[in-house]
């Protein structure tokens, strides 16, 4: 072996060639939308796994892979503990760190898998490794109540032919169909380098297959239009995270959205998640009632967001989004609570360290788990709240009753970074699994209007004072996703595995992974 070849071999099994692959994936996600790109990256991971010498190597491996993958694509989350939550940057970069290494934990285990399941090289890349990722991204979405966020089916939305497997299995279906195709890749790749040219021709096959497949469920329409189209105007105050809640700002913000809504004749009209940082209780009546007032003269409603406190618990309070106008006065209350922004875990321990941070309200309660949607301006109007909407299997439990879906948010704690792109995103993904129109309503980006389809059909600029007006149509009827929810994607998972594990007990029993030559 000669040292280039010597420095190659080193370099496919490095832990540093995997962090940068990592790094690299995110890319693949919005705002780059470079979706081929994971596909690749992880076909190259999966080499260094095959090449790696031991199972303690490829979780090694798997951790730097998702270290990579989460410091570039979550660092966001120092910006809102440092530059908006008061934390000293030592101890923001610190806990920013011990989140993206909890969250590589993931990519690790799926190392461990990948050569720890007996199968050869294209059955485990092509079948186990698959369902394998596709389980261990749905446990990250509900363990320690969830961290959905880069779940590698997101970086398909709305574009790639995979996207098509979202209302038919959900975002964790389209996982399972991006890390089968990059495993068919690296598959043809080892199949020709081996000289194995039937497995790579199957891994070439699957890879066809998938892409077909999922283009031909991209044109099928799940459900149907309802009702006359309605005239929305989204709001998107851009007030400073840092001003927000200051009390000599108050006057300024109350005015700067009445003036908004008094000056479009939609027929909704949505105001951003908190958009008025002040209780209800404590909004000037006269203020609310000519809110109401204009609604009714567009002959439709505006939704609000607006903490609430509890009518008969004090100290009991929600982030909600309440509606005024031509329609009976209805609320919705967040369910779905942020830890450490919204509610602090283990509060007997960390309770002090949270108390001093600059964050308002972190004592929420959760709203019931069972809302009906809003019916206002002639539809019915399922709503979530900022970061809910990155759990598709809570929000179809509006569906199919709701005609319209809408989002209110305020991302300004993550100041000018990739996170509300990222966010879009994963509500292009609500609209595929839903088949309905997703409204985004935020204070300072990214206010958009979402089509069934997935496709952003209008958006403000980020970063400015707007009211997005749109024309948007109710959809009714229910998407196979929306009544089978996660169980369909599971099961294609766990079926998989199972049948990796049984085809090459079949065909006989060898080493999951060879230590010097790569098995077929």
């Amino acid at each position: 072996m000669t040292v280039a070849e010597a420095l190659r071999s080193r370099l496919a099994r490095s832990p540093a060639a995997a962090l940068l692959l990592g790094a690299v994936t995110v890319a693949g996600f919005q705002p780059f939308a470079l979706f081929p790109l994971p596909l690749l990256t992880l076909a190259l991971l999966l080499g260094q796994w095959q090449r790696a010498p031991s199972a303690r190597r490829r979780i090694a491996l798997g951790f730097a892979f998702g270290l990579g993958l989460f410091l570039a694509g979550v660092s966001w989350v120092y910006v809102s503990l440092h530059d908006f939550g008061a934390m000293p940057w030592p101890l923001a970069a610190f806990t920013t760190l011990l989140l993206c290494a909890y969250l590589a934990l993931y990519p690790a285990v799926a190392g461990w898998a990948f050569g720890a399941l007996p199968a050869s090289f294209a059955v485990r890349a092509c079948l186990i490794l698959p369902g394998c990722w596709t389980i261990l991204e749905w446990s990250r979405g509900w363990l320690f109540t969830g961290f959905p966020w880069l779940a590698l089916g997101y970086s398909q939305i709305p574009a790639s032919p995979l996207a098509g497997f979202a209302p038919l299995l959900g975002i964790h279906g389209v996982t399972f169909a991006t890390v089968a195709c990059a495993g068919s890749l690296a598959a043809i790749f080892h199949g020709g380098l081996a000289g194995r040219r039937r497995a790579a021709a199957l891994a070439g096959g699957t890879l066809v297959l998938l892409l077909v497949a999922g283009w031909v469920l991209k044109q099928a329409r799940w459900t149907v239009p309802t009702g006359e189209p309605v005239t929305v105007a989204l709001l998107q105050g851009n007030i400073p995270q840092d001003l927000k809640w200051r009390p000599e700002r108050l006057k300024t913000t109350l005015d700067t959205y009445l003036d908004r809504v008094s000056n479009t004749d939609a027929r909704l009209i949505v105001l951003p998640e908190t958009a008025l940082p002040l209780f209800l209780k404590d909004v000037p009546p006269a203020y609310l009632l000519e809110l109401t007032e204009h609604a009714r003269r567009n002959g439709g409603d505006v939704l609000v967001g607006l903490p609430e406190t509890h009518a008969s618990q004090p100290g009991v309070y929600f982030n909600s989004v309440l509606s005024f106008g031509a329609s009976p006065s209805q609320v919705y209350r967040k369910r779905h609570l942020v830890p450490f922004g919204e509610f602090v875990p283990l509060k007997a321990w960390l309770g002090e360290v949270v108390a001093a941070l600059a964050i308002p309200l972190t004592d929420f309660s959760r709203g019931a788990p069972d809302q009906p949607p809003l019916q206002v301006a002639g539809q019915r109007v399922g709503v979530n709240i900022c970061y809910e909407d990155a759990f598709g299997d809570e929000i179809i439990r509006q569906l199919p009753a709701a005609t319209l879906l809408v989002n209110v948010s305020n991302v300004a704690w993550f100041g000018r970074s990739i996170a509300p792109w990222q966010h879009l995103q994963i509500s292009q993904a609500r609209a595929l699994e839903t088949g309905r129109a997703v409204l985004r309503a935020t204070n300072t980006g990214m206010t958009a209007a979402i089509a069934a389809d997935g496709t952003v059909v209008g958006m403000a600029v980020p970063f400015t004072g707007a009211v997005l007006r749109q024309t948007v149509q109710g959809f009714s009827g229910a998407t196979p996703y929306v009544r089978w929810g996660d169980v369909p994607a599971l099961g294609w998972a766990v079926a998989a595995v199972v049948l990796g594990i049984a085809r090459r007990r079949r065909d006989g029993a060898g080493p999951p992974v060879a230590s010097s030559r790569p098995s077929a």
